[in-house]
């Protein structure tokens, strides 16, 4: 019974066993097959829910941990404890190395995407609080970004470049663009300076050979303005290219088509200088010569060839502006030097009548008053009759106290009776005139004088009049002016002897015979000189009319005892001290220096350069509107100056008598003459 139960109870057992071992398959299939997916979803889903950055805080820290124990054992015996904290401090914010952060923050420039960049204002705000030190962005500039600590809601982590990086990157972007701006601009500088270089020489060529037409002109210059004169000068010199270059190659043909249309062209353009001054069919041969050309360049035209010949042009055409400029010069100066046929008339006509005067009526009244060293005495030594008619005139119709005034002149023997004859038929009012021949001065010989020695001597003459003597009209003119009348005349050097000339007179003014009087000029004589012999306008500027104009400092009395850039003045309104002249012996000092200038080895020519060195430290500077100077050469002088001054002078070539003169200026000067007077009408003198 016992065994029967054990025996069914062990059948039990097994038959259990049996059917658990057959019912675990079936449960391990059902788990693969349904549990397990569920369990690795389920909790895929709650790691997903849990926060990522304590996750990830968590095991960077560690981890970080760990690194940093094994960083400071390597480094700590060789950086000092304030850099290590520095480094420190400046890692606590990187946060974990990830290969994606990586990808996406640390791409070249040219693989980033538009809009990438782009953040919240507070993210950006946040990157700036928690950036690194800067020791710790140079350190390491590979692996440097921020990390966003505060996102958006509904987004992940999002990571960034530090803004060191991006400032570094903007910063290489604008350099970038100024350099590129800097190139750009450059190469516009360089443009426009080559196309201003070449504008200014075309200037240059057309003022002495093309007139006002420039081929290198802007747009904007003479807009609209004789297009069809300058285009027809521009055919005739490619035809003149051409015409060479065909009867070079032979092509005789094309060439004698060339020259007939060259000829019709220089018909139709003749003098003209505007569009207005051409002819009707000037646009028809310009057409003409046109179609010649274009044929001519199919045939002939050679880039080299043709640079050649236009070069050969130019050279050829300055020399011919060089030579016509030597004739002008030569031509001007002959004119300066002669006297016009109206004045040598009036200076005729007017010593007949003198000498058929009696003694009696050939005195001037009120010779008192010569001598009154109280008055205001003029120094006047012209041997022209009409400009010293002006000097006088001018100064007592402008003067203050016209009785007050004493004119003192000197002329040579030819026109001793012009002079005497003009002012007594014309009296200056109630100024007192006198008038002397320099030649009746017996003190004034050559053992006194040595310019007077050496004009007579035979060294003087061979070089005025013999000396290098021009064969052409273009070789005379730079030797047209040592042979100038006046300085062989003593009339010019008489300045150097106004003692001796008047011994009873304490000051006097000195004038020039081509000047004209605009103002009362008795504020000279209370001008303080301060012991200076000479009062005078200084005419040097920046860089010229200084002593080495002048003289030769070559020589070593005048590099001696002159400095090259002391200020020169101008002759022909001066007041000198007499009594100071006497004291300090100026004649001496001027004989001293013609003695050594016999050869002409201090200076060449004329009365200024003695004058600056008798009167060298010597001088006193008057005012600049006292005496304006350059009317007889200058054309730029503003009227306003010359209005405003006491006395023009028309120094230089262009004399107000002369036709040469300056039509702007020559009103100044003729207003002062009656051109109704019977002597002048009859000489058909006229303005």
């Amino acid at each position: 019974m016992a065994l029967k139960r054990g025996s069914s109870g062990l059948g039990g057992s097994q038959r259990n066993r049996s059917t658990r071992s057959s019912s675990f398959p079936i449960l391990v299939l059902i788990f693969c097959s349904f549990l397990a997916p569920l369990i690795f979803f389920v909790g895929r889903g709650l790691y997903t829910s849990i926060d990522h950055n304590d996750v990830s805080t968590t095991s960077s820290k560690q981890d970080l941990d760990w690194r940093e124990r094994l960083a400071l054992q390597q480094i700590k015996p060789l950086l000092t404890k304030e850099v290590i904290d520095i480094i420190k401090a400046s890692t606590d914010d990187l946060g974990p190395l990830s290969l994606d952060s990586f990808r996406k923050n640390n791409l070249s420039a040219s693989w980033r995407f538009v809009g990438q960049e782009i953040v919240d204002k507070h993210n950006v705000a946040d990157v700036e609080v928690n950036k690194p030190s800067p020791i710790a962005a140079d350190s390491k500039p590979e692996i440097t970004r921020g990390k966003q600590h505060n996102p958006v809601k509904g987004d992940n982590s999002q990571f960034l470049d530090s803004p060191a990086k991006l400032a570094r990157r903007q910063l290489r972007e604008r350099k970038r663009e100024k350099r590129a701006a800097d190139l750009l601009k450059r190469d516009d500088d360089v443009t426009v300076k080559l196309e201003n270089a070449a504008i200014e020489r075309s200037k240059s060529v057309d003022s002495s050979v093309l007139g006002k037409y420039s081929i290198w002109r802007k747009e904007n210059d003479n807009e609209n303005t004789d297009s069809t004169v300058r285009l027809m000068r521009d055919q005739m010199i490619m035809a003149r290219v051409y015409i060479s270059i065909a009867t070079m190659k032979k092509k005789l043909d094309l060439a004698h088509e060339l020259q007939t249309r060259l000829k019709e062209s220089q018909r139709v353009l003749g003098d003209a200088g505007s569009d207005a001054d051409l002819t009707r069919s000037a646009h028809e041969k310009m057409k003409v010569m046109g179609q010649v050309l274009s044929k001519a360049r199919e045939q002939l035209y050679d880039c080299k060839l043709v640079t050649t010949k236009l070069r050969a042009m130019l050279q050829s055409a300055d020399e011919q502006v060089r030579s016509l400029k030597r004739q002008s010069t030569f031509l001007s100066q002959l004119a300066a030097k002669t006297i016009p046929n109206g004045i040598h008339c009036l200076s005729m006509r007017l010593t007949i009548d003198y000498y058929l005067l009696p003694p009696l009526k050939r005195k001037f009244p009120r010779g008192e008053n010569l001598e009154n060293p109280d008055l205001f005495h003029y120094a006047l030594f012209s041997d022209n009759v009409l400009a010293a008619s002006v000097v006088v005139n001018s100064t007592i119709v402008n003067a203050k106290e016209p009785e007050k005034h004493v004119f003192h002149l000197v002329t040579d023997k030819l026109n001793f009776g012009a002079m005497n004859m003009w002012f007594l038929l014309n009296p200056p009012g109630k100024a007192t005139i006198h008038v002397e021949n320099v030649d009746e001065f017996k003190w004034l010989n050559s053992s006194y004088c040595p310019v007077l020695r050496q004009l007579e001597s035979a060294a003087m003459k061979e070089y005025y009049f013999k000396a290098a003597h021009p064969n052409t009209l273009s070789a005379g003119s730079s030797n047209l002016k040592y042979r100038n009348p006046k300085y062989l005349s003593m009339l010019n050097h008489l300045r150097f002897y106004l003692p001796q000339v008047y011994p009873k007179l304490n000051k006097i003014l000195f004038l020039d015979d081509d000047i004209v009087v605009q103002k009362d000029l008795t504020g000279l004589w209370s001008v303080d000189l301060h012991g200076k012999v000479n009062g005078a306008v200084e005419t040097c500027g920046q860089s010229f009319h200084r002593f080495d104009k002048y003289l030769n400092f070559s020589n070593p009395h005048i590099a001696r005892n002159f400095d090259p850039n002391a200020c020169g003045w101008a002759y022909g309104m001066n007041m000198f001290d007499l009594k100071e002249w006497k004291k300090r012996d100026i004649t001496g000092i001027y004989h001293k220096w013609q003695n050594m200038n016999e050869e002409r080895v201090l200076w060449k020519l004329g009365t200024l350069p003695p004058g600056l060195i008798t009167f060298y430290g010597l001088t006193h500077p008057l005012e600049k509107s006292w005496h304006v100077l350059g009317l007889g050469y200058n054309p730029s002088i503003d009227r306003s100056e010359i209005e405003n001054a006491a006395v023009i002078h028309y120094n230089g070539n262009m004399k107000p008598w002369l036709e040469l003169a300056m039509t702007k200026y020559r009103s100044y000067w003729t207003k002062y003459i009656k051109f109704d007077h019977p002597y002048i009408r009859s000489c058909k003198l006229s303005e």
